[in-house]
């Protein structure tokens, strides 16, 4: 294959080349420097292509390779090593006690709420919340299916506002976080 031929089928494979680039990084930017590096590569090893192989392959082959060991890189990059002595600060992570003491409190709170909840709403909402559905609860209370529905939306309506008037920061922890 000659010079010419060779330039002349690179450039017919361009457009699948870039479209290539880009399913493998999914950035155009990173696509472009792909498709830049595969050119450049297929290039300077031209002599090395045999005529009568599958040019699209060897080129694609060139374009997969180059992204892998670019990937291979950034991860290795990415990777951290502490040659220190003190070594047991920086892998004491696992052991580490979490304190649930505040989120704990808050659920006593709020099932101190529901408790305070009036029995014809109380318990439709605790069973829906024990996991039962609407028509299992309403055939245990003998109760419409619209009747349980409603209960357990004016049970969930009324631990909304006990507990926005509890906390009056609930909304703007909410935006902070």
């Amino acid at each position: 294959m000659t010079a010419i031929d060779f330039y002349n089928n690179f450039d017919k494979m361009t457009p699948v080349l870039n479209s290539f680039a880009y399913n493998l990084t999914k950035s155009i930017e990173d696509a472009k420097d792909l498709y830049q590096e595969t050119a450049f590569r297929a290039m300077t090893n031209k002599d090395k292509f045999r005529p009568g192989t599958n040019f699209k392959a060897w080129l694609f082959t060139i374009m997969k390779n180059i992204f892998i060991n670019n990937y291979r890189k950034k991860v290795k990059a990415n990777t951290i090593m502490d040659s220190t002595d003190n070594n047991y600060y920086i892998n004491s992570g696992k052991n580490a006690i979490a304190n649930k003491a505040g989120s704990n409190i808050m659920v006593d709170e709020i099932k101190g709420m529901i408790g305070g909840l009036d029995e014809s709403i109380k318990v439709p909402f605790m069973m829906h919340y024990s996991g039962y559905k609407y028509q299992e609860i309403a055939d245990y209370l003998e109760l419409p299916l619209g009747t349980v529905k409603s209960r357990i939306f004016f049970a969930r309506k009324e631990l909304k506002d006990l507990i926005n008037k509890r906390y009056d920061n609930v909304a703007e922890l909410r935006q902070t976080a």
